[in-house]
């Protein structure tokens, strides 16, 4: 064919597929890049992307950004002896709902694996950035999940208006005496921000890699 026959796609039939941060990366969403993660655009989306779809109780939205600071609080608590790269992991466990939020369980449920493939791929890019292997080892990852569904919990029952007799039909309830004592208030986004980074530093710090 010839060149002047070659038809170019148009912005309007190529779908956009990234996402411009605050910090000014370009983010592609299908083909994420470690080069274009930054940790301050996390924290930023995080602190103000809503748990549980708003549906909680306070002044302000329980935000994943607290969700992750109690997993990773959780993981302290139940599995002390853990490696600090692993602990940043958990800190980390719902690092992509910085850009593509956080969907309940019940529509990922209705979207299938290719929201999964998705995620991984962007989990993957974060560990990356921040220091840490792209996967977690089955131990480490297995304790993230219990602490994450523990989290849970403690938000169904103390903020999102689940019944205790409710709460156990979808959610373990937590074994450990150490964390039954966890209070949740939810926190303006400023604050949930600094909070989250705050800890990132930490155990960045811990892990040896900033």
């Amino acid at each position: 064919m010839p060149r002047s026959e070659i038809i170019q796609p148009s912005d309007k039939t190529v779908p956009r597929a990234w996402q411009r941060m605050l910090s000014g990366r370009r983010l592609n969403l299908l083909d994420p890049s470690p080069l274009d993660i930054e940790i301050e655009d996390i924290a930023h989306g995080l602190s103000r992307v809503p748990r549980w779809n708003g549906q909680t109780s306070g002044d302000w939205a329980f935000s994943v950004a607290q969700h992750s600071l109690l997993v990773e609080r959780i993981v302290g608590l139940t599995a002390p002896d853990l490696a600090p790269r692993w602990r940043l992991a958990a800190l980390l466990h719902d690092g992509p709902e910085f850009v593509i939020g956080d969907l309940i369980s019940p529509f990922k449920a209705v979207i299938g694996g290719d929201y999964k493939t998705l995620e991984h791929r962007l989990l993957a890019a974060i560990h990356l950035h921040c220091g840490i292997p792209a996967e977690v080892p089955k131990t480490a990852a297995a304790t993230i999940k219990k602490a994450d569904v523990a989290a849970a919990w403690f938000e169904a029952t103390q903020l999102a208006g689940f019944a205790e007799a409710d709460a156990v039909k979808f959610f373990q309830r937590p074994r450990f005496r150490k964390i039954v004592e966890i209070t949740l208030v939810p926190q303006p986004p400023h604050e949930a921000k600094s909070a989250f980074l705050s800890r990132y530093r930490a155990l960045r710090h811990a892990c040896g890699v900033g």
